[in-house]
């Protein structure tokens, strides 16, 4: 039997980071722990590339990929991983019986915009992270609608994020 990749058995609480730390221990961070601290994202939204900013951080595979989108667990603690994110960004997703998806704006992003609704901001590559990876594993349905709503932050702050920086957001989803 071949063994599960690091990121397959981190995804399945079977295996920590190279730091340690556990998928669960991440999801009980705070937000400023998410803000300062860099080398979580990678873990939390890995893709095929090697990361610029952390060359500790895993590697998607065509079998970590196959996994994810065949297996509903890992999909699960994928989709947790990315509610954090939302909360974190002071957006929260609905997700209604007939499978309609839609990420908007909470009560919390009048405060949580400050920490990332600004030009040049750190978590524009972290979005843009994550929705590549949510649609390379099996969560495209919700990469778009996290599409949705930030073309709609896009539009509400005006000047606040680039057109350049939406681009990407938009090329990330395209694949």
């Amino acid at each position: 039997m071949i063994q599960d990749s690091v990121i397959v058995q981190f995804y399945s609480g079977k295996a920590a980071d190279v730091r340690g730390r556990m998928l669960q221990d991440i999801w009980n961070q705070n937000h400023e722990w998410l803000e300062k601290t860099h080398d979580y994202i990678q873990w939390l939204f890995p893709l095929t590339e090697r990361s610029r900013f952390n060359p500790h951080a895993p590697i998607l595979t065509d079998d970590d990929i196959q996994n994810f989108q065949n297996r509903e667990d890992l999909r699960n603690n994928l989709l947790t991983s990315l509610k954090l994110m939302l909360v974190f960004y002071g957006l929260s997703c609905q997700e209604s019986q007939d499978g309609k998806i839609r990420i908007k704006i909470d009560q919390s992003f009048a405060d949580r915009k400050k920490f990332w609704v600004h030009w040049g901001n750190h978590n524009h590559l972290r979005i843009t992270r994550i929705l590549k990876c949510l649609c390379l594993l099996g969560l495209e349905i919700y990469a778009q609608a996290f599409f949705q709503c930030l073309e709609e932050i896009y539009h509400l702050e005006k000047g606040e994020i680039t057109k350049l920086t939406l681009s990407h957001w938009q090329n990330a989803i395209i694949g």
